[in-house]
């Protein structure tokens, strides 16, 4: 990659996509390309297809996807599965057609097995069973992988596959009931804070760990990966790479420094009546560590800045 790549981020205004902007223009980057969903519909093929011709990307990072927490989930399965999967097979395809140079397709975590080992490597892929609430999504994410593996064996693409784990930051997802964990806490205690309420109630005991990563330390690994990570001519396809922090946090204490953060002065309650969920789940990230990228930005500062993005977007 060089400063006059042209370059396609998928999903720019999403939390990854949007701190993926961020970092490409502060690292010198110039041709950086988005299109909004009423620009151009990722679903429709031909769209998609008269897109690549026209503007002929060198680089692609695939952040667009249809997400959300537990209950969007289970509600909206069907959705979750075809549109991610249409959304995917549209630019994994585009990219060999039109010879884009590079593919870095982001998946989830949750692409692991429910009972998987701890800490998950990338191994574990396939190795059991998912976790039902959001099968349908880790289907379409597992699919994403092993469509840019079948395209590199049998096209010599060179397309790599990222898989986060929990990552938050600006331009998050606070909705009262699709967000996830850690900027739902954030909308809580604010809110708690700014009503003078005497407690915030935390589902569950608050001991299940959990990892997270602020998101543009994400963005830092997927361009340290497309510059750095080649998987051009590996007879398998080349395998994914887990990102994240390697450093996990109980949900009592992750609570806890929300609190601090937002400055609520009140009490916390836990529901011992409402599930924990998976006890633990945390990623392996020796690999990423071995090719030399780790984190920068550690949960407290990462909250603190997510904090004041959620102020400024209220």
């Amino acid at each position: 990659m060089n400063p006059n790549s042209k370059i396609y981020v998928a999903g720019h205004k999403g939390l990854v996509g949007s701190a993926l902007v961020k970092v490409l223009n502060d690292q010198g980057f110039t041709k950086i390309i988005g299109k909004s969903h009423e620009e151009l519909d990722l679903c429709d093929q031909s769209a998609v297809n008269q897109f690549f011709e026209t503007e002929r990307p060198d680089y692609v990072f695939l952040a667009a996807a249809k997400v959300g927490g537990i209950h969007a989930n289970n509600t909206f399965p069907a959705e979750f599965i075809f549109s991610n999967l249409q959304i995917q097979n549209n630019i994994i395809d585009a990219c060999y057609r039109y010879q884009a140079k590079k593919l870095c397709f982001l998946g989830s975590s949750c692409i692991y097995p429910k009972f998987a080992k701890q800490p998950m490597d990338e191994g574990q892929l396939l190795d059991g069973k998912l976790e039902p609430t959001n099968e349908p999504y880790a289907v379409a994410k597992i699919a994403g992988i092993v469509t840019c593996q079948s395209y590199n064996r049998q096209y010599g693409t060179n397309f790599i596959s990222v898989m986060p784990t929990n990552l938050y930051g600006p331009g998050d997802n606070y909705h009262p009931e699709n967000s996830h964990v850690l900027p739902a806490l954030i909308r809580r205690f604010h809110e708690a804070k700014s009503q003078g309420l005497p407690e915030v109630v935390i589902w569950g005991t608050g001991k299940p760990l959990r990892e997270f990563l602020y998101s543009e330390d994400m963005a830092r690994a997927c361009l340290f990966l497309m510059q750095n990570y080649d998987v051009s001519g590996d007879p398998k396809g080349g395998e994914h790479v887990n990102v994240g922090s390697g450093i996990e946090v109980s949900i009592k204490e992750l609570a806890e420094t929300v609190k601090e953060v937002v400055g609520y002065q009140g009490k916390l309650v836990f529901d011992l009546t409402k599930p924990d969920g998976t006890p633990r789940k945390l990623l392996d990230v020796s690999k990423l560590h071995r090719m030399g990228w780790k984190h920068d930005i550690e949960l407290k500062e990462g909250i603190k800045r997510a904090y004041g993005d959620f102020l400024t977007k209220k």
